[in-house]
């Protein structure tokens, strides 16, 4: 039988090796060209462990929305915030993932920040590590990418709901060919985020239409 994978966890190690807190922070949501960006940050208890808590994308929605219930009973505190298609288009996602990932770490006072491969320069009331693939490292950013993901495939399937004929609750926002030729038959949504290329050829195309062109 296969072994599940499991996070190795040495920055919680070596920071709980001094009584130190950590705060895990990690986003679903930078891909889509539809719905907002859900940004969560999760601080455990000094030497927890739970080898369930692995990268979000590699589980099953069912163990992921176990877990998200299991995140926020264990967590010592934790956050989730969702950006909006507006400030994303305004910022650029880049920039938007930054400032939500710093606002969480501000708020989660901790002696260690972690993030998914998001470097916070400008961050000094803490010592910083961007880790590579950290929800593969890290139970802390781990668990931060299934708040974010769970709570982020949730609200699509909501907005699947008020926008029907798009597939959203499929494809989650991802520019699939479904989501594509819905967004070019169908029009451009509220949601769709304009500063992405394939929404903002589907806005020029329809404004040449309206125009005439």
């Amino acid at each position: 039988m296969k072994k599940d994978k499991q996070c190795s966890n040495e920055y919680e190690y070596a920071a709980w090796s001094k009584n130190k807190l950590v705060v895990g922070i990690d986003e679903a949501g930078r891909g889509p060209i539809a719905g907002p960006l859900a940004v969560a940050g999760v601080v455990f208890p000094v030497g927890y462990d739970n080898p369930d808590i692995y990268d979000s994308k590699a589980l099953s929605e069912k163990k992921r929305n176990a877990l998200f219930e299991t995140i926020q009973k264990d967590a010592l505190s934790y956050k989730i915030l969702l950006i909006s298609e507006q400030e994303i288009d305004e910022k650029n996602i880049y920039r938007a993932t930054q400032e939500a990932m710093h606002a969480i770490a501000e708020e989660l006072k901790c002696d260690i920040v972690l993030t998914d491969a998001m470097p916070l320069p400008y961050h000094h009331a803490h010592q910083v590590f961007d880790l590579v693939k950290g929800d593969q490292k890290s139970v802390s950013i781990a668990a931060a990418s299934i708040l974010a993901k769970v709570t982020r495939d949730r609200l699509m399937d909501e907005l699947d709901q008020k926008y029907p004929g798009y597939g959203l609750a499929k494809h989650k926002g991802y520019p699939t060919k479904e989501h594509l030729n819905a967004l070019n038959t169908l029009g451009v949504l509220p949601i769709h985020r304009r500063s992405y290329r394939p929404v903002a050829e589907a806005c020029h195309a329809q404004m040449s239409l309206d125009l005439g062109e």
